[in-house]
């Protein structure tokens, strides 16, 4: 909001840094960004602080992830912890593409003890592992992978091992989900270049 000008007006320009400070970044053995839009935000950190490897900057997609399992269990009658592997694509929130046989996810407002629990699976599972034939929905940097756009921060399916993500390979993508996930590829795209 700062930098569009609400707070301060248009004509008030407002010059954004992330600070690169080498001593640190043995801190920075993994960064989640939380702070929306956290697509956006982890994309700016990544290149505005280039010492910090790009394995190690994610974004939470997990509050997503969680409330899918939880709308999926509670259609489906069954505990959460028997549901698996549901699919976040895309950017925290509204522009994202939820994939589980025929179920959706609509928005809607979360708590913050929602988004501190959600904070907490993502940092244990990444740095503990999944569980073998787990995947989870992380923002990670983009490889190229399903067409998404190289270097793009983007939700996908990962696995865990080691402190180290991996996205997930080999899913197959149906036409209706390859052209969502293509617009919102697109529109996280625009937004990146509009906040930077």
């Amino acid at each position: 909001m700062i930098a569009k000008g609400v707070m301060l007006g248009p004509d008030q320009p407002v010059i954004r840094h992330m600070l690169d400070i080498p001593p640190a970044t043995e801190a920075l053995n993994g960064v989640l960004v939380v702070a929306n839009p956290a697509n956006t935000t982890a994309l700016i950190l990544k290149e505005f602080a280039p010492s910090i490897p790009t394995k190690n900057i994610t974004c939470l997609t997990r509050l997503d992830h969680n409330r899918a399992h939880g709308q999926i269990s509670e259609k489906l009658g069954i505990q959460v912890s028997d549901v698996k592997n549901a699919v976040i694509y895309g950017n925290h929130f509204c522009n994202l593409l939820l994939r589980f046989s025929k179920f959706s996810i609509h928005c809607h407002s979360l708590s913050a003890l929602s988004a501190a629990s959600a904070g907490c699976d993502h940092i244990r599972d990444w740095v503990l592992g999944t569980h073998e034939g787990t995947w989870l929905s992380i923002g990670v940097y983009s490889d190229g992978s399903y067409n998404v756009p190289v270097g793009l921060i983007y939700s996908f399916l990962v696995t865990c091992k080691n402190g180290e993500w991996a996205i997930v390979q080999g899913l197959s993508i149906d036409e209706f989900s390859r052209k969502k996930i293509d617009a919102i590829a697109w529109l996280s795209v625009n937004n990146a270049i509009l906040q930077s």
